[in-house]
């Protein structure tokens, strides 16, 4: 169930089909990229993967706390975050509690025995989360829709939001199609009693398998409640989005950008600290997180790198929001970050070529 490529029909289809962002078959980024692939610089080879790249993981687990103690209380400014690892975040806004690519399976990947596998476990499992008001999903790929998250969200009466198609791999997982709602760029939805989801243009590609390539649709959110605005990235490229997201709806309070995984050669649909921060800027406002790290190996740099380079570059570091994994941070009320991820000195990593191929040959960067 997990693997297999599925292909949208009917209505669903229909709807697909009528989208701005769908041509010949399939969805096309229609904002040009802001950050061009360096031409110079060479995919990494299966010889990379096996042997380059020092410090892809932690020597020992990161520091974790368990967040249920303060998920007890409700926030005093209204809005507040925790981070439970790479794009997997519960929002609590406004009354709303809200779960981003809830992604708690043991490997981004098809196959239960190999692929990029997770550092260490989440700090919480699903079913001690408390109650849901809506699951938001970003796009179709391994580390923002996984399988066995979707099955556990699946048995709780709660709504998903995501982008357009990919309501079929939930429906096929066991979540009643009444209980999901697809968006296109710049389409809105709202949760009874005031919550707001817009999604919101991003550049980046889908596909789960080498036959189901942009088959659905990649988007990131924003959402608004009675008093705080957040903004949720997804994954992306640097594109001039950013400018036009941040003045339709904007300002933020919060803005959540993915920051890892990146390679210069894939600079076209992942951001990176550096563009991250182009970004940040070009949105406008906000607390910046950043999420899409810390998580699983699935690039050739050192796993702290985006975080680090993040603290040393950042305009304004004590407008970075850096909580360590698991813990409940307001971002109103939040310190300066803390490097605490320091404490998790950096190991060597080295797989088998069953892993290393795996790694290559699924759907590759754009």
């Amino acid at each position: 169930m997990a693997l297999f490529a599925r292909l949208a029909e009917g209505l669903r289809l229909e709807r697909m089909q009528a989208s701005g962002q769908y041509a010949d078959g399939g969805f096309v980024n229609t904002y040009p990229s802001s950050a061009v692939r360096h031409s110079d610089e060479p995919r990494p080879t299966l010889r990379d993967f096996l042997f380059g790249g020092e410090g892809r993981v932690p020597a020992r687990p990161l520091p974790s706390v368990d967040p249920r103690e303060g998920w007890a209380q409700p926030p005093d400014t209204g809005l507040r975050v925790t981070w439970l690892g790479h794009s997997t975040v519960l929002l609590e806004i406004d009354g709303w509690r809200v779960l981003t690519d809830p992604v708690w399976g043991p490997r981004a990947s098809p196959f239960s025995f190999m692929g990029p596998k997770r550092f260490q476990p989440v700090p919480v499992d699903i079913a001690a989360l408390p109650p849901l008001d809506a699951v938001l999903i970003s796009h179709d790929h391994y580390d923002h829709l996984d399988y066995p998250s979707i099955r556990a969200l699946a048995k709780l009466p709660v709504p998903f939001i995501t982008s357009l198609g990919v309501g079929m791999h939930l429906e096929a997982w066991g979540v009643p199609a009444e209980r999901i709602t697809e968006l296109d760029w710049w389409e809105q939805t709202s949760l009874p009693g005031g919550l707001r989801f817009t999604a919101a243009p991003s550049h980046h590609f889908s596909g789960r398998s080498l036959h189901d390539r942009n088959g659905t649709l990649w988007s990131s959110f924003a959402l608004h409640g009675e008093r705080h605005a957040v903004f949720f990235s997804g994954d992306t490229g640097l594109s001039p989005a950013f400018a036009e997201i941040g003045q339709r709806l904007g300002p933020f309070d919060l803005v959540m950008l993915e920051v890892g995984a990146y390679h210069p050669s894939w600079g076209n649909v992942h951001l990176g600290p550096d563009n991250a921060l182009l970004a940040w800027q070009q949105l406008g406002s906000g607390r910046l997180l950043p999420v899409h790290w810390g998580t699983f190996n699935l690039a050739m740099h050192p796993w702290q790198q985006p975080v680090e380079v993040l603290l040393a570059q950042a305009p304004e570091p004590e407008r970075l929001l850096m909580p360590c994994l698991g813990e409940p941070v307001e971002p109103a009320l939040s310190a300066p970050p803390e490097p605490w991820w320091r404490s998790a000195a950096t190991g060597h990593w080295q797989e088998s070529a069953l892993q290393a191929a795996e790694f290559l040959v699924l759907p590759t960067k754009d």
